[in-house]
């Protein structure tokens, strides 16, 4: 009796270890924009994150201390952003460890900076000399990172999709002459040799028009083959990663991955833009949740998980522009959500007074397809760099209509799990 006693404890523990070690993990991002004046202070946000949310990945478009200091020891990710303007300085060698020395080495690794971004969208709005130092400045900090003993930081760049002068169909996807091989080749190969990503920020928003808006949505529509590769396309964004993914391995890096540094809907707008409110943005959000979490990929990069940043954490009441500009937070700065989009962990945030209306995201001066056919050519700067837009997670059924919620999901087996062994023990002994 004792034997099958130790026999079902024994299976027990095993169960509970499968799911501790095989329930995969999934990287829900967001830009942590600070255009505002009454977000509540880095440390608090962090709390926050950390205890009452699922999101374990934070991207800034600054060095801002206070906030790299405020996410140490968190387990969350940090992504921090190079000014564009410090950026010709960073191709000498003696300056990039300077400042790997400065800005990196203080807090790492208590922080777990994930990615240096050198600059935000550079080749969109970037002036010549920026531009064209742009790759050397990633050789040398990636050079300075590893003299400082720093393997597992990864340099990159977050692109606009002005760099394609093709995105439709998404088989002609190319980057613009001149960019393709002065700057991006050599740029993929350097993240290629690095193991870093190519990261863009594809924006569906910017790509809208009255006859597509299920299209950029995620929602039921009759969708488009591309004639070229017979894959079939239901969605805006699935259509302008394989535009990229088309247009990189034309120039022979197909195998680089692809992070989305941006994306998002705002949920607030003028009242002409009548595309723009809070339904829309949770069903493009619940689409970026699915897209980071179901391992369903695109048509030209099936089963793929993407690392996914959306724009943005809070409304951000001083973005200038246009009011969806500063309403593209998930959450308004007295940590309540905009809407509800699965991002909450269960637990009771506490609330802090609120003052002052919502608020959004870049400075983006434009949208349209690069092709002047369908899709976001995005854009957007914050910072001295770019910011952009978003709002929104969890994984969208489409099946069924529904938005499902992996931890719920996952915590229900193992219950399921435990409480059939438990009958079990009891029947029997």
């Amino acid at each position: 009796m004792k034997m099958w006693s130790h026999f079902f404890t024994s299976c027990l523990l095993i169960l509970l270890t499968f799911f501790q070690i095989f329930v995969p993990v999934y990287p829900i991002g967001v830009n942590y924009g600070t255009t505002a004046d009454n977000l509540p202070p880095p440390k608090e946000v962090a709390q926050f994150l950390r205890e009452n949310t699922i999101i374990d990945r934070i991207k800034i478009f600054d060095m801002n201390t206070e906030i790299i200091k405020a996410f140490a020891n968190t387990g969350i990710y940090v992504t921090v952003t190079v000014p564009n303007g410090d950026i010709p300085s960073l191709k000498d060698n003696a300056k990039a460890e300077q400042w790997v020395k400065e800005k990196i080495k203080p807090y790492y690794p208590d922080t777990k900076i994930r990615y240096i971004a050198v600059g935000n969208e550079i080749l969109h709005w970037g002036t010549p000399e920026i531009i064209d130092s742009l790759v050397p400045a990633m050789v040398t900090i990636h050079k300075a990172l590893l003299k400082a003993g720093i393997s597992d930081i990864k340099v990159t760049t977050p692109h606009s999709l002005g760099i394609m002068v093709s995105s439709d169909p998404p088989s002609s996807g190319a980057f613009r002459p001149g960019w393709d091989v002065g700057i991006i080749k050599p740029m993929l190969q350097f993240l290629q040799e690095s193991n870093s990503a190519f990261m863009v920020n594809p924006y569906p928003y910017f790509g809208y028009s009255p006859g597509n808006d299920s299209y950029c949505l995620f929602r039921p529509n009759p969708g488009f083959v591309d004639k070229v590769t017979g894959k079939k396309y239901d969605n805006m964004f699935d259509s302008l990663m394989d535009a990229i993914y088309s247009a990189m391995k034309k120039l022979g890096f197909a195998d680089v991955p692809i992070v989305v540094g941006e994306t998002g809907w705002p949920s607030l707008g003028e009242p002409w833009l009548t595309w723009v409110n809070a339904d829309n943005a949770k069903s493009y959000n619940d689409g970026m949740i699915k897209k980071s979490t179901s391992k369903v990929g695109t048509p030209l990069m099936p089963g793929k998980n993407f690392e996914i940043y959306i724009f943005a954490l809070f409304n951000e009441n001083q973005k200038p522009g246009s009011l969806a500009e500063r309403n593209f937070g998930l959450f308004r700065p007295d940590l309540t959500e905009v809407y509800d989009i699965g991002v909450l962990n269960g637990t009771t945030p506490k609330r802090r007074s609120h003052d002052g209306p919502a608020a959004s995201p870049s400075e983006l001066v434009g949208g349209g397809s690069p092709s002047g056919g369908s899709g976001g050519v995005s854009g957007g700067s914050d910072s001295g760099e770019s910011q952009s837009k978003a709002d929104d997670k969890t994984p969208y059924d489409s099946s069924s209509g529904h938005a499902y919620d992996p931890p719920a999901l996952i915590t229900t087996i193992v219950i399921c799990g435990v409480v059939a062994l438990y009958g079990l023990l009891t029947i029997f002994f």
